[in-house]
């Protein structure tokens, strides 16, 4: 039986490809499997797995003829997964030696549908260490209740799916698939449904994922329209969160996240290339006015006076003569 599935995304990744397979072999046991996933590169990564396939203990080896985004490369994974629980690596990352059979431990242990860790974020040559924004570690707790406050960072804005490991009832229940051709901001619906709807969790102060940030072939580094998808998983957010039982408590931290959101991006699209920049304004806009208004208005003045101010400007923004799509 497979007790672990370690579900591994790879996409032109061939220049770090190879330290993650290798800290994935310091992570090998019997009963471990490394689903990877090649989601259609058009470099050498297709040949570098082909060749893990061979030589990784637990290796699976599964390749995309056509190119669909991080949240359908894992979604294929979870699909070809057998273990008893699961957990996710991006194909630019890696792990200390080791650090799976702790993961496993810490789940096994507390006996909770998922389990949320720290991880070191890694760019260039600095190290820093995130932790998961809540307090009580070691402690097994009822999801809904570390959404909450809405005005300061939760669970719920550590959305990092690889910073955990779940067990399997939670595919059965479907709530560990993510929404299919998200290509950026996949694992805000992912981590908001996990809060919403499974029974429990737990976070241990548990270091082993290293995040390569600043990867040039990531999409945090480029301004293209694939960007905008996080507009697609934020409605998603707003739209599921509206229909919960506890819509009233939990909208205005939806929303609000929502409108940090935008503000970030708002903020540094000197990044995108101008025709993206446009959309990105205008999308925003249209965004803006279909939320619902009291809510948004809780929200915008709970903000600090630049991202309030730059939102209400946006908001007044004359409306398209024809429809904006994503």
């Amino acid at each position: 039986m497979v007790k672990l599935s370690v579900i591994v995304p790879f996409y032109n990744v061939q220049q770090y490809a190879p330290d993650t397979l290798k800290s994935l072999r310091a992570n090998a046991r019997q009963d471990f499997e490394f689903v990877l996933v090649d989601d259609c590169s058009r470099d050498e990564t297709p040949d570098i797995l082909a060749r893990a396939e061979r030589e990784l203990p637990g290796a699976v080896y599964v390749r995309h003829e056509k190119n669909g985004g991080l949240a359908t490369a894992r979604n294929t994974g979870i699909d070809r997964a057998r273990g008893e629980y699961l957990t996710f690596l991006d194909g630019d990352d890696w792990l200390a030696p080791g650090y799976y059979e702790q993961l496993l431990s810490s789940i096994e242990d507390l006996g909770c549908d998922f389990v949320r860790t720290d991880h070191v974020q890694c760019t260039a040559r600095a190290r820093s260490v995130h932790r998961v924004p809540h307090g009580r570690r070691g402690v097994v707790l009822n999801p809904r209740d570390a959404i909450l406050p809405a005005d300061r960072s939760t669970s719920v804005d550590y959305a990092y799916a690889w910073a955990g490991i779940y067990h399997r009832r939670l595919v059965d229940r479907g709530l560990l698939h993510f929404t299919d051709g998200l290509r950026t901001a996949e694992d805000r619906p992912w981590i908001w449904k996990l809060h919403r709807e499974a029974e429990s969790f737990a976070t241990v102060g548990l270091l082993g994922v290293f995040y390569r940030r600043g990867v040039a072939s990531s999409l945090t580094q480029i301004g293209d329209v694939r960007q905008l998808d996080f507009i697609r998983a934020f409605d998603q957010v707003v739209a599921e969160t509206a229909e919960d039982r506890d819509a009233d408590k939990l909208l205005p931290k939806a929303v609000r996240t929502y409108c940090a959101i935008i503000s970030h991006h708002l903020g540094s699209i000197e990044r995108f290339e101008p025709a993206v920049a446009r959309k990105l304004k205008s999308m925003s806009a249209v965004t803006l006015r279909r939320m619902p208004q009291d809510v948004l208005d809780e929200a915008l003045d709970s903000m600090d006076v630049q991202r309030a101010t730059r939102l209400r400007r946006l908001r007044r923004r004359p409306a398209p003569t024809a429809g904006v799509a994503a």
